[in-house]
């Protein structure tokens, strides 16, 4: 067993060293990859988001609120047009993302003690650009909005002014993501999902390769090689029972010891990509190591023996890749990072549960930006447990029965 078991390791050693393009998936694109997406945004937050001025008013309160609607960190006034269609021009060219629209009876309407409208329009195909925008004018609006207030208030002290003002006090405190960036939001899941799908991509080129070699040599078994015994030879016909034995055995030994092989290196490569690139780049991480540790177990084996299970029905080596890009955006809107688990349809919740990215994104979440124990990520990590058993035994039956074709 321990012999089969080395041999095992071994020579899915040398299979990965001797392929350059599974070296290149499970060395080199999860070097590389993290550091390029976290590069990406590495900004956190978007400044300076370009914005045309429709004013018809020309007041000293448009003026007013255009000085201060510029002088926020996260907009600038690019432009300024006469006219709504003029600014959608603008916005077309995209030498703006956003509309700040005064109608002509802006600050006449306010003078007369009524109500006034400022119009913001903003290009919705850039979230983060429209909440830019719109936060920096309701900002704006309520600064204006409350020396208005104090004005015709009559108030004597500064303290009378408050309460008119902000008759209900409120202080907002952000629980988690304190930064508000992107990259912090975005990129542990990120990380997480580029695990499994290099994983994918390796063992599936592997599981490919195999498959093109069996189809041009026929006959030949991949896992194990049987010796034709004599017809009616007493001495070997009382041992057919341990001999029908030793193939299922060979088959689970060999499972194991390519999962081993795979296992040290993604224990390496795992710890770089979730404890390193974070700190390359300042982003938020409240990992506790035995926490980390504990939880990474399951779900590197359940992505194991995941990838295992899906290289066996690859053909040729090219089909991984295909699969691959087809399904990563998916996965990672599924596993309820980027989208709220609740509003994800039934279907694809449980469509999403056979994955372990979708149970390894979310506890994973919860412990780099929230500071969850095991404890409070218990169904997730029970769940990629069984998730490794299953994968596991899906391993065992699909190679064995490729072992008797």
């Amino acid at each position: 067993m321990n012999r089969g078991l080395s041999k095992a390791f071994v020579d899915e050693l040398k299979t990965i060293w001797k392929d350059e393009g599974v070296i290149i998936f499970f060395i080199l694109v999860p070097m590389l990859y993290p550091l390029l997406y976290s590069w990406i945004y590495t900004n956190e937050v978007v400044r300076e988001v370009p914005v045309a001025v429709v004013d018809l008013s020309h007041s000293d309160m448009s003026r007013d609120f255009i000085r201060k609607f510029d002088a926020s960190p996260d907009t600038r006034i690019a432009c300024y047009c006469n006219s709504l269609d003029e600014a959608k021009d603008a916005i077309g060219r995209q030498d703006a993302f956003g509309v700040i629209y005064f109608p002509t009876d802006f600050q006449t309407n306010i003078m007369r003690m009524e109500q006034s409208r400022v119009s913001v329009f903003c290009d919705m195909s850039f979230m983060l650009y429209y909440k830019a925008i719109f936060q920096t004018a309701t900002a704006v609006a309520g600064d204006i909005n409350s020396k208005i207030q104090i004005e015709r208030a009559g108030n004597w002290t500064n303290r009378e002014d408050e309460i008119t003002t902000k008759p209900l006090d409120y202080e907002e405190v952000q629980s988690f993501n304190t930064t508000g960036g992107y990259g912090n939001f975005i990129i542990p899941g990120v990380l997480m999902l580029i695990i499994q799908q290099t994983l994918l991509l390796g063992i599936g080129l592997i599981g490919g390769t195999r498959r093109e070699r069996m189809s041009r040599m026929p006959g030949i078994n991949a896992l194990h090689t049987t010796t034709a015994r004599p017809e009616g030879n007493a001495a070997t016909a009382g041992t057919d029972n341990n001999t029908s034995l030793q193939p299922a055995a060979s088959t689970i030994t060999d499972i194991i010891g390519r999962a081993l092989c795979y296992f040290m290196i993604y224990t390496i490569m795992g710890a770089y990509i979730i404890l390193a690139v974070p700190q390359m780049f300042g982003f938020t991480s409240l990992l506790k190591p035995v926490t980390t540790l504990c939880f990474m177990l399951p779900y590197l084996l359940a992505c194991i023996f995941f990838s295992m299970t899906v290289a066996c029905f690859i053909r040729y080596r090219e089909n991984v890749i295909l699969l691959v890009v087809f399904t990563s955006v998916p996965l990672l809107f599924i596993s309820g990072v980027s989208w709220p688990q609740s509003a994800i349809p039934d279907f694809w919740q449980w469509f999403s549960y056979l994955f372990p990215s979708t149970f390894g994104i979310r506890g994973f979440v919860r412990m780099n930006t929230m500071g969850a124990l095991l404890a409070d990520i218990k169904p997730e990590y029970i769940t990629l447990w069984i998730q490794a058993v299953v994968y596991f035994t899906t391993t065992c039956i699909l190679y064995r029965r490729r072992a008797k074709a």
